[in-house]
C-alpha cells in the first residue's frame, strides 16, 4: 500500500533541501527530484483512480506542497504543475482518450506546460493571437507563446489558441494537446523552442518562447469544452491555489530557519532570541504564515470541481505578498549572513518574489476580488475590454 502523500513528502524533503542550491547555481532542471516525486507516487496524485492516480483532493495536496516548498521551491512548483492546472482541465473536460494519454504522462513524472501567454498577451489573455484553423481531420496552429514554464523540457503541452473554422470563422478559444520530447530533439514539424529567459529566481525552471508554424494537431487532441475559454480558465484556479501554497511553504521554511538562527546566534552575551524587537518580527511571521494557510485551506475546501475563483484569488494574493515579507524579515534576522549564499534565505527570497507576478499579478487579483465585492465587471483597458487573470507564473 503506498504511503500517505504527506509522509512521502517528508521522506524526501531533506534530500530536496540538500540539492536546492545546486539547481539554482547551475540553472539546471531537477531531474533527480522529479524521479523521486514520481517513484513516491506524488506526480499525478490528483488524477482519478480510474486513470491510475490516487484521486487526491486539493485539501490533501496542500500540506504536501508546503512540505516540499520548505525544502525546494523549484521542486514544489513541478509537483504543483504535475497535479493542478493543465491536468485538472484535461480531467474535467477531456475525452477518455485525452485523459488516458495525459494521465500516463504525469504519472510517469511529466510536468505539463500551459501555453497561454504571448509577447503581447499576458494578463490580457483573451487578446491572444495564436490561431488553430480547422483543416480536414485536425487543426493547424500558428503563433508564438512566451514565458512558457517548462518550455524545452516538458513533453506535454496544453496550447491555447483562437479556434477558426476552415472558412476562417472565429469560434472562441480552445486548447490543444501536443506531446513531444524537446530534450531528445523529438519535435513535431512546426514546433520550435526559440528562446529562454534568464530569471532572478527559480533558475532551474526554463521560461521559454515557443513558436508554432503550421503545426498540425489531430482533432482528437483538441480540448473544446462547451463553456469555451471560461471553462478552461476555471481549471486554472487549482494551480492558483497551488502557487499560493508554494509561497506559503517557502515562508514557513524561512520562519523555521529564522527560529534556528535566533536560538544559535549570540550577541551582547545572550541569544538574539531574547531581543524583543526580533521576537515581535517572529510573531508577525508566524501569524502571517498561519493566516495564509487558513485562506488556502478555505479555497481548497470550496472546490467541487474547482475552487471558488474569488477565494482562490484572495488566498494567492495574501499568501504571495505575505511570503515576500516573511522571507525578507527572516533574511534581516540573519544580517549579512542572510545576504550571502551561506544560508538559503537569499535564494528563497529570489524564488518567492515571482509569486506576486505569475499566476495572476497582485494587481489583477485585487481587481478580480473588488469586482466580486461590487457585483460588477470593472473596465481595465482603454478600449473597455476586461483583463483576464494572468494564467501563468511568468509563464
Amino acid at each position: 500500500m503506498p504511503k500517505p502523500l504527506i509522509d512521502a513528502a517528508r521522506d524526501l524533503s531533506s534530500r530536496f533541501a540538500g540539492r536546492a542550491a545546486h539547481w539554482d547555481r547551475t540553472r539546471s532542471y531537477p531531474w533527480e527530484n522529479v524521479a523521486a516525486l514520481q517513484e513516491a507516487g506524488l506526480m499525478g496524485a490528483t488524477v482519478p483512480q480510474a486513470y491510475g492516480g490516487r484521486g487526491a483532493g486539493l485539501q490533501d495536496i496542500l500540506p504536501v506542497i508546503e512540505e516540499i516548498a520548505k525544502a525546494c521551491t523549484l521542486t514544489a512548483r513541478i509537483f504543483v504543475e504535475g497535479n493542478m492546472g493543465a491536468i485538472s482541465a484535461v480531467m474535467a473536460y477531456g475525452s477518455a482518450v485525452q485523459k488516458a494519454r495525459c494521465a500516463a504522462l504525469v504519472l510517469a513524472g511529466e510536468k505539463p506546460a500551459i501555453c497561454i501567454s504571448e509577447p503581447d498577451a499576458g494578463s490580457a489573455a483573451s487578446q491572444m493571437t495564436t490561431t488553430a484553423r480547422r483543416d480536414g481531420t485536425g487543426y493547424v496552429l500558428n503563433g508564438t507563446k512566451h514565458w512558457i514554464t517548462g518550455g524545452g523540457v516538458s513533453k506535454l503541452h496544453l496550447i491555447f489558441a483562437r479556434v477558426l473554422s476552415d472558412t476562417g470563422l472565429e469560434q472562441g478559444i480552445g486548447a490543444f494537446i501536443v506531446v513531444c520530447d524537446p530534450s531528445k530533439g523529438e519535435m513535431p514539424e512546426g514546433f520550435k523552442v526559440v528562446g529562454r529567459e534568464t530569471t532572478m529566481g527559480l533558475r532551474g525552471m526554463p521560461e521559454a518562447t515557443l513558436s508554432f508554424e503550421n503545426l498540425r494537431v489531430d482533432a482528437e487532441m483538441a480540448l473544446l469544452p462547451a463553456g469555451g475559454f471560461a471553462d478552461l480558465m476555471s481549471a486554472y484556479n487549482t494551480q492558483r491555489v497551488g502557487a499560493g501554497a508554494i509561497a506559503m511553504g517557502v515562508a514557513a521554511g524561512a520562519t523555521q530557519h529564522a527560529i534556528r538562527y535566533l536560538k544559535e546566534r549570540h550577541q551582547f552575551g545572550r541569544p538574539i532570541a531574547e531581543f524583543q524587537g526580533l521576537q515581535w518580527m517572529l510573531a508577525d511571521m508566524e501569524t502571517g504564515v498561519s493566516a495564509a494557510r487558513l485562506l488556502l485551506q478555505d479555497a481548497a475546501l470550496s472546490a467541487d470541481t474547482f475552487p471558488d475563483p474569488t477565494k482562490a484569488a484572495k488566498a494567492k494574493l495574501f499568501a504571495s505578498e505575505t511570503a515576500i515579507k516573511v522571507v525578507n524579515d527572516a533574511l534581516q534576522m540573519f544580517g549579512a549572513r542572510g545576504y550571502s549564499d551561506r544560508e538559503p534565505l537569499e535564494r528563497m527570497y529570489r524564488d518567492v518574489r515571482m509569486f506576486t507576478i505569475g499566476g495572476g499579478t497582485a494587481q489583477v487579483l485585487r481587481t478580480q476580488i473588488a469586482s466580486r465585492a461590487l457585483g460588477q465587471k470593472l473596465p481595465q483597458t482603454r478600449d473597455g475590454h476586461m483583463l483576464q487573470a494572468e494564467p501563468l507564473a511568468a509563464e
